[in-house]
């Protein structure tokens, strides 16, 4: 991995982290338990993904990646109802 993938990586977990930690922060001050669990469970799918970077697994990556677009989706679909 070169200097530009470790800075884009970087990016891209800092700014996913904000992006989940804000619907958290968002459904817990709306009281929406539903959209709150679906963001804990993109969170937790995020934080496997990142055993997958560690073992060198990129489709298990690009799986679970999927899988935590689907959990935020549902997390804004909660939140916009």
């Amino acid at each position: 991995m070169d200097n530009f993938e470790k800075y884009a990586l970087a990016l891209m977990v800092v700014f996913g982290a904000l992006i989940i930690g804000g619907l958290m922060a968002v459904h817990i001050a709306w009281v929406h338990k539903a959209g709150f669990l679906y963001a804990l469970s993109a969170a937790v799918v995020v934080w496997a993904a990142g055993f997958a970077v560690l073992f060198d697994k990129p489709r298990v990556y690009g799986f679970l990646l999927l899988v935590a677009a689907g959990f935020i989706t549902a997390s804004i679909v909660v939140l916009v109802r």
